[in-house]
């Protein structure tokens, strides 16, 4: 019994390519100033491409940009009323961290 539970557990430890990937750009999205701050920004309020770009002082090209990266990653989500799209975050798991983060960083 033991040595089938062994067995389990070396599998389960054990990270397929995907997985690997979708850690590793997550950590990649994590990795970028200007990403970090739209989450974070995102965390407290739904915004438009528009009242991003004003509140953090960005091109509205970059926040595009930045919103469709961490959309490809689900780390963002749209609704669309009318012509406009509103962002909000996608993951808590994700979210937890970057204000785990965030605390961590402020608190040491």
């Amino acid at each position: 019994m033991d040595e089938a539970l062994n067995k389990d557990k070396d599998q389960s430890e054990q990270l397929d390519e995907e997985t690997l990937f979708i850690v590793s750009q997550t950590f990649k999205a994590l990795g970028d100033p200007t990403r970090i701050r739209i989450l974070h920004l995102l965390s407290h309020q739904e915004c438009s491409v528009n009242e991003i770009a004003e509140n953090l002082s960005l091109m509205q090209s970059t926040v595009s940009h930045q919103l469709r990266f961490l959309k490809n990653l689900r780390l963002v989500k749209y609704r669309r009323e009318g012509t406009t799209l509103y962002y909000s975050p996608d993951d808590d798991h994700v979210m937890n961290v970057l204000q785990q983060t965030i605390h961590h960083a402020q608190h040491h």
